[in-house]
């Protein structure tokens, strides 16, 4: 633990109070529909929301949600034959139903309607720069294949309730190459896991499949940048999981994002008994060849969050395997885990229309601060005109065998709708290509060492990067040692002044989603899809999202920020860097930036002349579209030639338009490095449930926060308590503080007694740890048993 001395300490934080949601008085009766296609009956404190569908619910991999009267609920609960879908909630919309509708990112499809809004904006101009070396170009490696199939029913996974999955991969192994080569392991996402040949198809609800339908190949999507990465000298591992995607929803606590860790690390086990030449049925060319001290992952959507879960179990074992760089591709976020300690690069489709709220994008806010001294490079990135599903080929139409779509919904959209003449859409071929682009790129940066493919993620060409047919926008964060943090600006400190008619205010989430956090919104809109940073994750949607100061003015204005004392040697830095997003209701915005020296000399630019920050990002402004999405802003160094660079003392960021609104986050002083990690030696948190009688008034149930280890500072993490299943515990969060050297802390969470009986005597509700600093999740969910005290003989199940 002689590591720990080294962290920077947290400032003190407090537990913060849970608040609770009001009991609803049920209906004194419930509502069928005159078609029988859904009902809400009164529970007690609520009711629960029940809609039949006619077919199978669509495979997608963000989670089913029930919209009463136009508004979500909450996220449904789904039968084993996918046509049933269930939420109890407390929400007041459902006393007088009127319609209940399926929904998804909090919208019911085709029945959004456009808010008040700015005038659409353009396509962000490109810089036209494009990277010096050509990441899909063909190393000097012929490739050979190795794949395996040990069947559909091979394995065994506790995290989908020990129902059977297949062990199936796709291999490429350079030929020729010699030596033990690093290994990158690609899964692929929730896509339906069978379909009929004949009659198309398709079924998510059986597995193995059953008779007349075989599995679909999703794990053959990425074909491409196996290819090149094995040419390169890379082995890369395609696995299947097909049987978690059939079940993970009705047979999960999560999605199935335990399961699809546990599948990574089962195959990483087996190919190293393949390494050790002791695996029967594996391929010979795989023995002595592989070097599991070397290892990249790269996850598909549900398949992000998938390998990001396999690095924190992977994190966990006695000897872990060496996860060196971590892809999340077009990712879910359900839980709001970080990953610090571990290069990554998170993949965002501007047009996605699946995971259209682009919650991935937590995995790079959340995890910027997470361990102090991390000392790896962390991207986000922004690929315009990139839908969700056609960076695999297997999900795109007119090359998958099995059917396929364009989850992008609205083909006459002007901004992403693939029909419209003025789409800012690229082809299916395009896409692809910007796929291969960045899953080859940035593993042959992050565990090749190939430093010319780094302005793909580090930002440093400017205002865009143009990859193939692509423009695309970057967010970045160097290694700690390789970064001076100016001011994160994640909330109010002495360092930071605000002068003139500039407005600072520190705020965080949306729609008032995080009371607690004890700042106020950072917009009142309901739209999550238009807000990555600030949506509300699924498993978390009271935890405070990106805290981030909002800057506006109606007049001129100036906010300073002073160095911090004895850091102003920056000769040596690459850039002044700052994330910046115009404000989802400000038309325009400018800011002058300016660098002062202990002479007092100053040097300004304006943020318009280095950056297209504070554009406006397309769209017509409807419930999608435009995205807010703040982008790293990057002013030289070598270009502030009028002051002396080795005695910066202060920033200053003026308003130079007349009005306006900006966010604001990260600034620093940055040079471009990958740095190297993995994995991450902070402490894992995890959390236990516990049961109890629910009373007849306001109680508690206990939980407990454990670390794996002690920490010699405090770890900070996020209980959420979740609501869905009855009306005995509502959605609320809270923070808490584990302090140094203790390992443990008990966590109260409210219980809303009643005296009526409850639907069943034992109500099962999920609890999460998440967004935790100074450590990882362990097991990040657990069960709360509200055992119901009222029951009489006749009631109950």
């Amino acid at each position: 633990m002689q590591h720990l001395l080294r962290r920077v300490a947290f400032g003190a934080v407090f537990a913060l109070v849970v608040a609770l949601a009001p009991t609803v008085a049920a209906a004194a009766a419930g509502t069928d529909s005159p078609d029988g296609s859904w009902s809400v009956a009164p529970v007690a404190g609520g009711y629960q929301v029940t809609l039949h569908l006619k077919r199978q619910l669509e495979a997608r991999d963000a989670l089913p949600e029930l919209a009463v009267n136009g508004t979500s609920v909450g996220f449904a609960q789904q039968s084993p034959d996918g046509r049933t879908l269930t939420v109890v909630t407390t929400d007041p919309a459902a006393a007088t139903p009127s319609s209940v509708r399926l929904a998804w990112n909090g919208a019911v499809p085709d029945t959004t309607t456009a808010p008040a809004s700015r005038a659409p904006a353009a396509k962000p101009r490109s810089s036209g720069e494009t990277v010096p070396v050509d990441p899909t170009s063909r190393g000097r490696y012929a490739v050979n294949r190795a794949d395996y199939d040990f069947g559909d029913t091979a394995l065994t996974l506790s995290g989908l309730g020990d129902r059977v999955a297949e062990e199936r991969a796709a291999v490429w192994v350079p030929a020729g190459a010699s030596g033990p080569r690093p290994v990158v392991i690609f899964l692929h996402g929730r896509h339906s896991a069978c379909y009929d040949p004949v009659a198309k198809t398709t079924d998510n609800t059986h597995w193995p499949c059953v008779a007349g339908f075989q599995p679909i190949e999703s794990y053959r999507g990425y074909d491409q940048s196996a290819e090149v990465l094995a040419s390169h000298g890379y082995v890369v591992v395609s696995i299947s999981a097909n049987g978690i995607n059939a079940q993970d929803n009705p047979y999960s606590d999560d999605a199935g994002t335990l399961a699809r860790g546990q599948l990574v690390i089962e195959h990483l086990n087996l190919l190293a008994k393949a390494n050790a030449g002791r695996a029967p049925g594996m391929s010979p060319l795989l023995k002595g060849k592989l070097d599991l001290h070397d290892v990249g992952l790269m996850g598909h959507s549900r398949g992000g969050e998938g390998v990001v879960k396999a690095a924190l179990l992977n994190a966990a074992l006695p000897h872990p395997y060496g996860i060196k760089a971590v892809l999340p591709l077009a990712p879910i976020d359900f839980g709001r885990e970080t990953l610090p300690d571990v290069p990554m690069a998170v993949i965002l489709p501007y047009c996605d229309g699946d995971v259209s709220n682009q919650q991935g994008q937590h995995f790079y806010d959340d995890t910027r601060y997470a361990d102090p001294s991390d000392k790896v490079i962390r991207a986000s990135l922004l690929v315009m005109g990139a839908d969700h599903n056609f960076f695999n080929s297997e999900w795109t139409p007119g090359v998958s065998a099995a059917p396929s779509k364009d989850d992008w919904a609205t083909p006459d959209d002007p901004t992403c709708g693939l029909n419209s003449p003025t789409t800012t859409r690229l082809t299916a071929a395009q896409q692809y290509q910007v796929g291969v682009a960045y899953v080859a790129g940035f593993f042959r940066l992050v565990m090749g060492g190939e430093t010319g493919l780094a302005p793909m993620f580090d930002g440093s060409q400017g205002r865009t990067t143009s990859v193939g047919a692509a423009t695309v926008l970057q967010e970045g964060q160097m290694p700690s040692s390789y970064r001076l943090d100016v001011a994160p600006l994640q909330g109010p400190t002495p360092s930071v002044h605000f002068s003139g008619a500039a407005i600072g205010q520190f705020c965080a989430s949306m729609g008032d989603r995080s009371p607690q956090s004890g700042l106020p919104s950072c917009t009142e809109s309901t739209a999550t899809r238009r807000f990555p940073s600030f949506t509300p994750a699924n498993y978390a949607p009271n935890v405070t999202a990106t805290p981030l100061l909002h800057l506006s003015w109606t007049s001129p204005g100036m906010m300073s920020v002073d160095l911090p004392k004895g850091q102003h040697r920056l000769g040596r830095a690459d850039a002044l860097t700052l994330r910046a997003a115009i404000d989802d209701v400000s038309t325009a915005a400018d800011l002058t930036l300016s660098v002062v020296d202990g002479e007092g000399r100053t040097q300004s630019t304006t943020v318009s002349s280095i950056s297209d920050a504070l554009s406006i990002l397309p769209g017509t402004g409807g419930t999608l579209l435009p995205k807010t999405w703040l982008q790293t802003v990057q002013w030289p160094v070598a270009q502030m030639t009028h002051i002396n660079v080795h005695d910066i003392r202060r920033v200053l960021i003026s308003t130079a338009a007349p009005s306006g609104g900006v966010f604001l986050s990260d600034l620093a002083f940055q040079s471009s490095a990958v740095g190297a990690g993995g994995p991450s030696w902070l402490p894992q948190v995890s959390i236990s449930g516990t049961a109890v009688n629910e009373g007849n008034g306001p109680g508690t149930a206990t939980v407990m926060l454990r670390l794996s280890e002690a920490s010699r500072v405090p770890v900070v993490a996020n209980v959420q308590a979740l609501a869905g299943t009855g009306t005995q515990i509502p959605n609320g969060a809270q923070q808490v503080v584990i302090p140094p050297g203790q390992v443990e802390v008990a966590v109260r969470i409210p219980v809303i007694g009643n005296t009526s009986p409850e639907p069943t005597v034992d109500t099962v509700y999920k609890v999460f740890v998440v967004d935790p600093t100074n450590a990882v999740t362990g097991q990040n969910f657990a069960h709360i048993t509200v055992h119901d005290d009222d029951q009489t003989p006749s009631s109950g199940t």
